[in-house]
């Protein structure tokens, strides 16, 4: 059995913010404040890996269920 890598898939701006259900500009906020990992193409040219950015949004703002 062999074991599958993760292949990132690459989402513009208006795509990752649909797909976390938040405005383009929280992401603009979080891209300035370092909070989720961007593809900095050129500098108005940003891209965005779906499963990196979920890991680094939970890492941040996860609460765990002991701390409730």
């Amino acid at each position: 059995m062999t074991a599958t890598t993760h292949e990132p898939v690459y989402l513009k701006k208006v795509e990752l913010a649909k797909n976390l259900g938040v405005s383009p500009r929280t992401i603009d906020n979080w891209i300035a404040r370092r909070t989720i990992p961007v593809l900095a193409v050129s500098p108005r040219l940003y891209r965005f890996d779906l499963a990196a950015v979920k890991k680094a949004l939970t890492e941040q703002f996860e609460i765990p269920a002991e701390a409730r």
